[in-house]
């Protein structure tokens, strides 16, 4: 197995095992942190672990196809995505990558999850939630006076087993985009990770062409295709 496979499992069962709410076979991160969770296997048992845990809410699963869900389960929504995997850094030699030169960028937390959340909604990178700045170091770019500063891009940590940390929430307010900030923030990231010995990945919508091609230039390869699903448990 590679170590990225079952990533959420991998995740809540090491290095953010205390984020995790436990049922037998299956793990979560708690909602107001993020909607994902994970199972240990594809098994009915597994299942059953997992309906116990969420109850009547939806969980958010990385699978490796198209669900085919056991009675009384519903796919709320879902979509194929790409898992790549941080190789080599590529942004000196891409003359077509914009990096936003001198850009001041600092450190999130709670005190900005507001404007964050309002961020994730508008541009649906992922899932995202007012407690998901907790899972790792997330960064943003400002504009506007101090008083009334608003959060126009973002990128952070999410999932992070052994040797591995996870890019995500990556966006830019659709009134700032083609400044280079989603790549000044990722290279920023990418060199904290780098330092502490790690490796970075990412997963992307296979549709999202323009992120795709961004995480490409900077150096990130295509590990596997994998697909997202939103369930819920319906029945008994």
């Amino acid at each position: 197995m590679h170590p990225l496979d079952n990533v959420i499992w991998k995740a809540l069962t090491t290095n953010q095992a205390h984020f995790a709410e436990i049922s037998d076979l299956a793990r979560r991160f708690s909602p107001e942190i993020s909607l994902l969770g994970a199972i240990e296997q594809p098994t009915a048992k597994a299942y059953d672990s997992l309906a116990r845990l969420i109850g009547t809410k939806p969980v958010g699963l990385f699978l490796e196809e198209p669900p085919l869900m056991p009675a009384g389960w519903s796919v709320e929504s879902g979509a194929p995505m790409l898992e790549m995997v941080y190789e080599e850094a590529s942004i000196a030699s891409d003359s077509r990558l914009t990096v936003a030169p001198a850009t001041q960028f600092v450190d999130l937390s709670a005190a900005e999850s507001p404007q964050m959340m309002t961020l994730a909604k508008l541009t649906n990178p992922g899932p995202f939630a007012e407690r998901t700045h907790e899972l790792g170091t997330y960064l943003g770019i400002y504009q506007g006076m101090r008083q009334d500063r608003k959060v126009v891009a973002m990128a952070g940590e999410r999932l992070r087993s052994p040797g591995y940390t996870e890019i995500s929430a990556v966006c830019t307010h659709p009134d700032h985009l083609g400044r280079g900030y989603a790549a000044t923030l990722m290279k920023e990231l990418l060199q904290r990770i780098d330092a502490r010995g790690e490796q970075a990945f990412l997963h992307v919508r296979t549709g999202n062409t323009r992120a795709t091609e961004l995480y490409r230039r900077l150096g990130f390869r295509v590990r596997v295709q994998l697909y997202y699903a939103v369930v819920r448990f319906d029945g008994n």
